[in-house]
């Protein structure tokens, strides 16, 4: 059965975003780093979106600066199948991409089809979903050393008490950064 797992980015306070809904705090990568992201993008998985985080990855990762900046990373983002969930976009123009209007419904579907694992980047109003319906196998955190003082709370969706165990920690000298996977406990 395909995992669903999460990757998101938090600042010290809790959030995946800061209060104008901004990710730039997140992009203090160091080489270490860069070559923890070019492994993981050898991954074969599929990728899931909010409609918010896809729009984002959309207008970067196909573009020239891109693939200048990731080559490894973008042709990984570009050739992956990728669903974003939206109840309103009718078109989707990254390839590979199709849309799943509902999120709780897809996502057993996509379960159960036999297809490889879904990792959900960002997108942490898709992950706080999947977590209070008990659909979500895996939390990868990457915690960065700030606080931002207000912004968009990943647990702040949460309804349910959750445990966590975790089975992999990893820090990162030059930036501070730590990668923390979890699964429910």
């Amino acid at each position: 059965m395909p995992t669903v797992s999460s990757f998101i980015s938090l600042s010290l306070d809790g959030c995946y975003a800061d209060a104008d809904g901004g990710m730039n705090w997140a992009h203090n990568q160091d080489p270490e780093q860069a070559e923890f992201t070019r492994g993981n993008a050898k991954g074969e998985s599929r990728l899931m979106f909010g409609r918010t985080t896809y729009e984002m990855m959309a207008s970067f990762w196909p573009t020239p600066a891109a693939t200048q900046m990731m080559p490894e990373v973008a042709k990984a983002m570009n050739e992956s199948p990728k669903i974003v969930v939206s109840r309103t976009m009718s078109s989707a123009g990254w390839q590979n991409t199709v849309i799943e209007p509902d999120l709780i419904a897809g996502a057993r579907k996509l379960k159960s089809d036999g297809g490889p694992g879904i990792v959900i980047l960002g997108s942490g109003s898709v992950v706080a979903q999947l977590m209070n319906a008990g659909l979500l196998d895996e939390l990868q955190v990457m915690l960065v050393p700030v606080s931002l003082g207000a912004g968009k709370r990943l647990f702040g969706g949460v309804n349910r008490h959750i445990s966590w165990k975790t089975v992999e920690t990893r820090s990162f000298r030059t930036t501070g950064n730590t990668f923390v996977r979890y699964r429910p406990a």
